[in-house]
């Protein structure tokens, strides 16, 4: 089995895996970071969403083969102590109901504002649009994320 070199939340791993096992796979079962969910596997629902040099990207469809090199960012690494504006913002407003797609939409969110710091809130839909919620909390996370802006 082939050996990756992955650099996720700053630090470099070495990793056995088949090249076309989806990043989500490796980061939970070879790495231990369970903070990014499986949802639907076909990168329509976000739940698996991290950061990969800094965009946002679904690792369900991401193969470790091509994120070998990458700046790999979950949810864990977002910051130390969960203090990242985005995850401040969503404390603030109460967002999390079941909380399944939380660290998808959190780490979306905070791709989006990284790249665009004073979103309208037409803006901040559009970005957060591939982003299922099943519990239907979208005008919560759209204050969020309007509220981590200003931050």
């Amino acid at each position: 089995m082939p050996t990756f070199q992955l650099k996720v939340n700053g630090v470099s791993h070495s990793v056995e895996a088949d090249a076309d096992t989806p990043l989500l796979w490796v980061l939970r079962d070879n790495l231990d970071l369970v903070g990014t969910k499986y949802g639907c596997g076909i990168a329509q629902c976000g739940s698996c969403t991290v950061h990969v040099n800094g965009n946002a990207t679904r690792s369900c469809t991401t193969t470790v083969a091509n994120a070998q090199g990458m700046e790999i960012t979950t949810i864990e690494g977002l910051s130390e102590n969960g203090d990242h504006p985005v995850q401040e913002a969503w404390k603030e407003i109460d967002v999390p109901q079941c909380g399944y797609c939380q660290s998808g939409q959190i780490m979306t969110a905070s791709a989006f504002l990284e790249n665009n710091s004073n979103p309208s809130r037409e803006e901040i839909r559009s970005a957060m649009h591939g982003n299922i919620c099943r519990c239907a909390s979208y005008n919560s996370i759209e204050k969020a994320v309007e509220v981590a802006s200003k931050k």
